[in-house]
């Protein structure tokens, strides 16, 4: 590769190309559609595997509808399966075929997914309550703080603030509504082909989790992911079993003893060598077996279930925000049921303050003035006129 391809190579790493912010949106436009139809299916008595295998295919189906007659081969699929996690489980639920786990009226559901094109990655995640009307008390509480943490969130991830700005205002925001943010969970940059880049934003700062202080860039594109509970907040691992969620460990090498699990890790390092995958995709037989020996040796990173006390409520809102010269563009979201919490932010000057900041970038003054184009808008509008619209430009 020329000195010129090389430089070429890593500038297309960002947003400064054109070519990757159309990925991503691309990518967003996908899994939105995807959330769209496991919304749809969220009903009492349908399966969860049966939703979660929906939401892969339909991801796979509609990446493999596009990039197909390029020079380049498109790497392009689902980057992060479909999870389906109900009332105080708080993540990663996406359970083999031979689970009979299935939906029920008044749960608390929460969807989690990600797709990505030429490794440029777009996740969501929504909570919807299988409910006719407007949801009501606990659970509009802490739906109504997960989806006001996110719009704060959305406000001050952008150049020049830190990321622990947006940890302290999450979870003022949680505390209003009497919910906490839940502990363990981290917002993280997204590169091409990176899901859990290195710069990060933490739900929760205490002493057994710490960050590197960080401050956001152009250019730059995160996964904001926000969790909470009416919970303790300090979700705890009930089941090995129910750990499905894997993703490969690529700075690790070990030469595994059993048959079983070298072919298994041969077929993953073949079909997902990069991004987390569901052992559902695996040959199920060896799959169990082997994968033991390939965590024992730490060749994969789990993603675990996690539950909180029974007879909490857990809700989760996580959306893809590009940091273009422009302003944050929040590219993922699904819009709300009607919520009617019983706690009211309406006095909370901080909060309102945080909300009422706008997510575009001002123009700097100066120099020949030209006529503006969409997307262009110098402040973007409050909450209350632009949440959940995540094609807005």
């Amino acid at each position: 590769m020329s000195s010129d391809d090389e430089v070429r190579e890593e500038k297309e790493l960002d947003l400064s190309s054109s070519d990757v912010v159309t990925k991503y949106k691309d990518a967003a436009d996908i899994i939105n559609n995807a959330l769209k139809l496991v919304v749809s299916l969220c009903k009492p008595k349908a399966k969860i595997v049966d939703i979660c295998e929906k939401g892969d295919s339909y991801i796979r189906e509609q990446t493999g509808n596009i990039y197909k007659n390029v020079k380049r081969k498109i790497e392009r699929g689902v980057a992060f399966p479909t999870c389906v996690s109900v009332n105080n489980t708080v993540c990663h639920f996406s359970p083999l075929a031979t689970d009979e786990a299935v939906l029920e009226e008044n749960d608390m559901v929460k969807i989690d997914m990600g797709c990505h094109i030429d490794g440029f990655i777009a996740v969501v995640a929504h909570t919807h309550v299988i409910h006719d009307g407007a949801v009501t008390g606990k659970a509009a509480d802490v739906l109504a703080a997960a989806n006001t943490a996110a719009e704060v969130a959305l406000r001050l991830v952008r150049p020049g603030k830190k990321n622990k700005d947006v940890t302290e205002a999450i979870q003022k925001v949680a505390a209003a509504y009497d919910c906490k943010i839940v502990e363990g969970v981290l917002s993280h940059q997204l590169k091409q082909f990176v899901i859990d880049g290195n710069k990060v934003v933490l739900s929760v700062s205490n002493a057994d989790t710490k960050v590197d202080d960080a401050e956001f860039e152009e250019n730059e594109v995160y996964a904001i992911d926000i969790v909470t509970s009416t919970g303790e907040g300090k979700p705890k691992l009930l089941d090995e079993k129910q750990t499905t969620i894997y993703k490969r460990a690529v700075d690790k090498n070990y030469h595994l003893k059993m048959k079983a699990s070298r072919f298994i890790f041969s077929e993953i390092s073949q079909k997902f060598p990069i991004m987390p995958f569901t052992a559902r995709a695996l040959e199920e037989k060896r799959a169990r077996l082997g994968l033991v020996e390939c965590m024992n040796h730490e060749l994969l990173q789990p993603y675990p279930v996690l539950h909180e006390k029974p007879g909490d409520l857990v809700a989760h809102i996580k959306f893809t925000v590009l940091l273009l010269p422009s302003g944050s563009q929040r590219v993922t979201s699904h819009s709300l049921q009607e919520l009617q919490p019983t706690k009211s932010i309406e006095d909370n000057a901080e909060i309102k303050a945080w909300l009422a900041l706008g997510t575009k970038t001002k123009k700097k003054s100066g120099g020949k003035k030209k006529k503006g184009k969409k997307g262009d808008a110098a402040e973007a509008v409050p909450m209350e006129e632009g949440s959940n619209d995540a094609n807005k430009e």
